[in-house]
């Protein structure tokens, strides 16, 4: 029997790569982000004390729907507007094994769009 491959594993597999090559500080936090089919949600971690210092999803927008690039792009926003209110404007961008492509593309957008540098 032939086994089907599995994206979600292989998506896992190059974001363990993509950690072993980025890591956020208390000075520069890493900015992660997942997307599903529904929602997009985005983290800001600081590694080395393991918190999550700011988080943001889809499931947060009034009247719009979670999986397409404008919530991505409206995400991107929300995460840098509650990221400048703690204090933060530099981050590492963590694409989460993803493409950069698409809603991925559009959050890392709005996310400088709305002040965040990286």
């Amino acid at each position: 029997m032939i086994s089907k491959p599995n994206s979600n594993k292989a998506r896992l597999k190059r974001h363990g790569r993509i950690r072993n090559h980025i890591s956020g500080t208390a000075e520069r936090p890493r900015l992660n982000v997942f997307r599903s089919l529904k929602n997009i949600y985005a983290q800001i971690i600081d590694d080395v004390t393991g918190t999550t210092l700011v988080s943001a999803s889809s499931l947060e927008l009034k009247d719009t729907y979670g999986g397409n690039k404008e919530a991505a792009k409206e995400v991107g926003k929300l995460v840098a507007q509650k990221a400048i209110e703690k204090g933060i404007s530099e981050v590492v961008f963590d694409r989460g094994g993803y493409i950069y492509h698409g809603r991925v593309q559009e959050l890392a957008e709005g996310a400088r769009e709305g002040g965040l540098k990286f």
